[in-house]
């Protein structure tokens, strides 16, 4: 099990501290120190059923910078973006042994990554 995560963050810590008490032996990857690669990032984002857009953090003012708000939806050049700009993915995300993975937000993504 992996956790993508980022220490400043509430909700990533919340979601570490649940994994560290569960799910021992887990890899806590910091992704803006080791981004995703392009592949990487699209499997995971086939493992949750989602588009890059959708786990794109809007509000960080390097989005702003970017006009990611109105950028066309293509998945490939919002990976990219993703990629090059590690702290615009939302997180926590989960990634279990058994090929799911979760935006683990919230006590029942948490929840749901450990069971």
């Amino acid at each position: 099990m992996e956790i993508w995560h980022n220490p400043r963050c509430s909700k990533s810590r919340t979601a570490l501290a649940a994994l560290d008490a569960a799910a021992p032996g887990h890899t806590v990857r910091r992704y803006l120190d080791e981004p995703p690669t392009a592949a990487e990032l699209d499997e995971v984002l086939t493992r949750l059923d989602l588009q890059p857009w959708e786990i794109t953090r809007l509000k960080e003012p390097v989005a702003k910078e970017l006009g990611l708000a109105g950028k066309p939806k293509d998945r490939a050049a919002w990976i990219a973006v993703l990629v090059a700009n590690p702290v615009l993915i939302e997180r926590p995300i989960i990634v279990t042994d058994d090929g799911r993975a979760y935006l683990a937000r919230t006590q029942e993504a948490i929840d749901a990554a450990l069971s």
